[in-house]
């Protein structure tokens, strides 16, 4: 064992010495079934602001109950701080007030231990909001000493795989946690008030369309099935389209069996909503008033977050270039449509790179747009107009078959959502799924099998009607300023421990 790990085991030691001394008086930390709480610190710091130094509030009493996360003993009087899901108070205590065999279990009680505690606020001689203790209960022991208060859980793996430790020390870790469902609950609230209304679909699928990614695969004992879990919601959405039900979406997890980097997990959270009648145009408005709207709440009403050293404004309108005309800005004029639409000429391209040929057109294009665009896109900006190769479910524009009518929404250079006005034509439709099976063919494993069954649906009409995925966890790294996935994630996916 090294010096590192006897530390932890005598302190470990320590704390259980402290367990049974708290038995041997009638204090078994673990036998409370509950505590009546009466405030939150953030409501008694709030309701006793006005208190100024060396002034109470005796004649109002209040529980509280939390985690102590410092405790500073001097003689017969003791401070500690206790944390709630809403922040810090300090705590006092005197033991002619509580007794000596009470002040004797405070003796007792470590770093991490859960307690109730009832009294009174007072504002301290050196002006901290103060609970003056009258009494408490031990709620619960922490057996394992929480990581050094001052630098937190440095080891980042750890963080993650510990992620119950690092919210307890670890403040900005629970407020971005408690941000993000603020927002999804926002973001809720903004799609109702349009009049859709939340779905729920199948995460396991015989086949795993809607998306270029290669599915997780299991086994269905029930049915003597292989199975896949769903690499978007996009093809039963869409079916509910052609059964009437006009405005909907879902917010669920997706599983993609792909890399991990600071933009990607292969769990993560989807939005997707559908507008029958409704084309892209129509979804961009909408898409656009949602991100502002949800800036604004993240910022308490203001129009712009920060970025690294820089901010980045929201302020509509959001910018709009075409795809094309976007590669051909930021390659100097190298990159023109002809070149970029023909299979050969995105294969040079790439030769010119310096990046590996790709198995297919698509994936040849969605690798130049990463290394020439993507770095540019700080702003807000929708880059519409994409190729028809690199979109199998969006329909074509009117006057032009090999573009579609699609956007991207881009912004701190990562792509956060993603709409088109949906292809319901089933004959291209099936011809676009048969062109997919030739590029699985060549290679490309991210292509989907064809879910012939959508087809099927499809020839029963679907209405004109737009669609869009926007990825939430992205959403909310820009919202709260994080830089990793995994930042906004309670529990990222992580390697086994060994």
């Amino acid at each position: 064992m090294d010096e590192l790990g006897k530390t932890e085991a005598a302190l470990v030691a320590a704390r259980r010495e402290n367990l049974a001394a708290l038995r041997s008086r009638g204090s078994d930390p673990f036998a409370a079934r509950r505590f009546e709480v009466e405030a939150t610190a953030a409501e008694l710091l709030e309701r006793y602001g006005f208190l100024v130094p060396g002034q109470d509030a005796s004649a109002e009493g209040w529980s509280i109950a939390g985690r102590m996360l410092s405790k500073r003993t001097m003689g017969k009087t003791s401070f500690a701080d206790l944390a709630d899901r809403t922040g810090k108070l300090q705590l006092y205590i005197r033991k002619e007030e509580v007794g000596e065999r009470a002040f004797d279990d405070w003796g007792d009680l470590d770093r991490g231990d859960l307690i109730g505690v009832r009294g009174y606020m007072f504002r301290s001689k050196l002006g901290e909001p103060t609970l003056h203790v009258t009494s408490f209960s031990v709620l619960g022991k922490a057996l394992m000493p929480l990581p050094d208060k001052w630098h937190g859980l440095q080891d980042v793996e750890k963080r993650y795989r510990q992620r119950y430790v690092d919210l307890i020390v670890s403040p900005d870790v629970r407020d971005v946690m408690i941000m993000r469902s603020r927002l999804i609950a926002e973001m809720r609230r903004f799609i109702d008030s349009y009049g859709f209304y939340e779905v729920e679909t199948p995460t396991l699928l015989h086949v795993a369309g809607g998306a270029a990614a290669r599915p997780f695969v299991t086994e269905c004992n029930a049915l003597d099935q292989t199975m896949q879990l769903r690499i978007a919601t996009e093809l039963n959405l869409k079916r509910l389209i052609v059964a009437g039900l006009e405005r909907f979406y879902e917010i669920g997890r997706i599983f993609r069996n792909e890399g991990i980097d600071t933009t990607h997990s292969p769990e993560f959270t989807m939005l997707e909503l559908y507008a029958a009648y409704w084309d892209v145009s129509d979804m961009m408005e909408f898409n656009e008033a949602l991100i502002a709207h949800l800036v604004s709440v993240a910022t308490d009403g203001g129009t712009e977050l920060p970025h690294g050293d820089a901010t980045i404004s929201f302020a509509r309108p959001f910018a709009r270039i075409e795809y094309l005309d976007a590669m051909a800005r930021h390659s100097g004029g190298a990159y023109t449509r002809e070149r970029l639409l023909d299979s050969g000429g995105a294969q040079h391209i790439l030769r010119e790179l310096g990046i590996p040929p790709s198995p297919s057109h698509s994936h040849a294009l969605d690798k130049i747009f990463e290394r020439v665009v993507e770095p540019h896109l700080t702003a807000p900006t929708f880059v519409t107009g994409y190729p028809v190769v690199v979109s199998p479910l969006a329909k074509r524009r009117e006057n032009d078959p090999d573009i579609v009518d699609r956007y991207e929404l881009f912004c701190a250079s990562m792509e956060i959502s993603n709409a088109f006005t949906e292809l319901n034509d089933p004959d291209d439709q099936r011809a676009r799924f048969a062109a997919q099976v030739a590029e699985r063919a060549a290679g490309n494993e991210e292509i989907p099998e064809p879910d012939w069954d959508y087809v099927r649906a499809l020839e029963y009409g679907m209405p004109p009607t737009a669609g869009i995925g926007i990825g939430v966890d992205r959403l909310i790294m820009l919202l709260t300023a994080q830089r990793s996935i995994r930042d906004v994630m309670l529990f990222p996916l992580q390697r086994q421990h060994g």
